[in-house]
């Protein structure tokens, strides 16, 4: 078997464009590249609860912070590359669509164009969303100063 076109780190980093891309983006770039693979699915779309741990000020003790509602899907292309989905949310047809490319991302002669088509306008309109969101809370944000009084020197 030929060793993989792809490292772990860059199979995470287009795993998590495809978790955080909105569905309906998602769903528009599957019909415009005409997106029809041949594929079983192993393990349909189900929806669960996962544990959500954070630390206080990201060094102290782990505490339960609450539940993230999960989706995840595993398919089969016709080749037998499988592809894996986990994704936040209850959206069935998207965990599939994206387990679905995470399998197609891993065939070597469809890798580059789908980095191109889709990981990479996906990634964009990610950040175009957070800088957006940074902008709006930065217009909102208040700095805290104290004036000193000149007679409690």
């Amino acid at each position: 078997m030929d060793a993989p076109h792809f490292d772990t780190a860059q199979r995470q980093q287009w795993m998590a464009v495809l978790a955080h891309s909105l569905p309906q983006e998602l769903a528009a770039i599957w019909a415009e590249q005409n997106l029809n693979p041949e594929y079983q699915v192993i393990r349909k779309a189900e929806t669960g609860l996962a544990q959500i741990q954070a630390r206080m000020g990201a060094t102290g003790q782990r505490f339960f912070a609450g539940d993230a509602t999960l989706t995840r899907a595993v398919v089969q292309l016709a080749n037998g590359t499988y592809g894996y989905s986990y994704l936040l949310g209850r959206d069935k047809a998207h965990a599939e669509r994206c387990a679905v490319i995470d399998a197609l991302m891993q065939e070597k002669v469809r890798f580059q164009t789908l980095q191109e088509t889709v990981i990479a306008p996906l990634a964009a309109n990610r950040e175009q969303r957070l800088a957006a969101r940074r902008t709006q809370i930065n217009s909102s944000r208040v700095d805290f100063f104290t004036l000193v009084r000149g007679d409690n020197a």
